[in-house]
């Protein structure tokens, strides 16, 4: 199902039939460098975590992550951005990811644009997070570049790392 598109992307929510490019783009070196190693290696795990994180968001906040497809290569998939509620923090928030060879390209930019949009104008959010690691140089500028502003140092998950907290309001 389309959710928004862009000049260059059309954007989707997840199903069950997107493994295999789960897997492709959560064990991306940079996806586990920044994000997490999430141990997802099977279709098996893969359609798992999207059921129990994208689909089950969906239904739950009426929103989540979407998958990225872009229009100059037949709709390839190549990335994902969207709007999370974790309990351990106040705001939803923001990320995305892309495959690495269309990192650095203005995708990022391009479909937060659209994410921010739905967010205030289909989810009627008021303010909105966005979290990330103090040496995610590049989510750090794309962060920024969005309008977001530092808000202080937090520790969202068990791991115990310290995370940039980033807000914006709508």
């Amino acid at each position: 199902m389309i959710v928004a598109e862009t000049k260059r992307l059309i954007i989707t929510k997840f199903t069950l039939d997107d493994a295999q490019f789960f897997i492709d783009l959560v064990n991306t070196p940079k996806f586990k460098l920044f994000i997490g190693d999430r141990k997802v290696n099977t279709i098996d795990q893969a359609k798992a975590r999207i059921n129990n994180g994208h689909l089950k968001d969906y239904k739950t906040l009426g929103f989540g992550f979407y998958k990225l497809h872009l229009k100059a290569e037949n709709n390839k998939p190549i990335g994902t951005n969207g709007l999370t509620k974790r309990d351990n923090l106040e705001l939803p928030d923001i990320g995305f990811a892309m495959l690495p060879e269309y990192e650095g390209k203005g995708y990022g930019l391009e479909s937060s644009l659209a994410i921010l949009d739905l967010a205030k104008n289909n989810f009627n959010l008021k303010k909105i997070g966005a979290i990330t690691k103090d040496n995610n140089v590049a989510s750090i500028k794309l962060i920024e570049k969005l309008g977001f502003n530092f808000i202080k140092m937090v520790k969202p998950f068990e791991d115990d790392s310290e995370l940039m907290l980033f807000a914006k309001n709508l």
